[in-house]
């Protein structure tokens, strides 16, 4: 396979999504969050540490989805709405390398405002306690699964832009999102009812949509508690999976796309 054409799009989706301004605005409101979580956890004497682990997390996680969404809907909509797809598939550039290089270029745009946001969250914590205990390397873990949910956001952002308006995917992936962050409560709620209907829907459901309640540990980290090596290991892999799954469908969608 040849690379070039991938790393290009890569490169150039990374810095158009630097040059958007609601990049700036919502990396800065995030940071401005966490560092207000130390004025709240002074509220609240015995917990700071707690609270600011907690609202820092949920700080990066939420705004990292929406950057995610924001600029992953526009991912192919806006190529073909400014006709640059067009020049840029004249040129030895598939479709396919043009979506992978798309999806690797968010995803590389997710990383270095991640990276600015977990920044501004150490400076907070250490500001908080003046120093690092043993317990805060748990933190990183969550950080990383936090770019992992990221990751299979932009996948399912990706899929949606390549048959459906900016607008429409926003919502749809917001849903899914939504949904996938309560598959295990939906599970649990059909294995509860006596309808067998309504429980091998929500089975279905289940192993249908994303799960993205695996991917919250801010809890547990937060009272210094260690994430089981298997769950690192399994959320690593069914995020390969799915988001591979997503991204072949997405080129097999985007393959029969007709952008005359």
């Amino acid at each position: 396979m040849n690379s070039s054409p991938v790393l290009a799009v890569t490169l150039n989706t990374f810095r158009e999504a630097v040059r958007d301004r609601i990049l700036y605005n919502l990396v800065a409101f995030a940071v401005i969050l966490i560092a207000s979580a130390v004025l709240f956890g002074q509220i609240s004497i015995g917990i700071e540490k707690i609270i600011l682990i907690n609202l820092g997390l949920s700080s990066i996680s939420v705004f990292g989805l929406l950057i995610a969404i924001f600029l992953g809907i526009n991912l192919v909509f806006k190529e073909i709405d400014k006709r640059s797809l067009y020049a840029l598939l004249s040129k030895p550039v598939r479709r396919w390398q043009f979506l992978l290089g798309k999806f690797l270029g968010l995803n590389v745009t997710l990383l270095v405002n991640t990276i600015f946001m977990t920044a501004g969250f150490w400076a907070a914590l250490y500001y908080l306690n003046r120093k690092f205990e043993r317990q805060d390397q748990f933190i990183w873990v969550a950080i990383y699964f936090i770019l992992l949910e990221l990751s299979l956001v932009t996948a399912i952002c990706l899929f949606f832009s390549c048959f459906s308006t900016p607008v429409l995917s926003a919502v749809f992936t917001f849903l899914l999102y939504i949904i996938g962050s309560f598959s295990a409560d939906i599970r649990g709620f059909g294995e509860l009812t006596h309808s067998a209907p309504l429980k091998a829907l929500s089975t279905f459901v289940y192993y249908l949509v994303p799960n993205f309640s695996d991917f919250s540990v801010a809890a547990p980290v937060a009272h210094g508690k260690a994430v089981p090596g298997t769950l690192v290991l399994l959320n690593t892999i069914y995020t390969l999976c799915y988001a591979s799954v997503l991204l072949v469908a997405s080129m097999a969608v985007f393959s029969r796309k007709d952008l005359k």
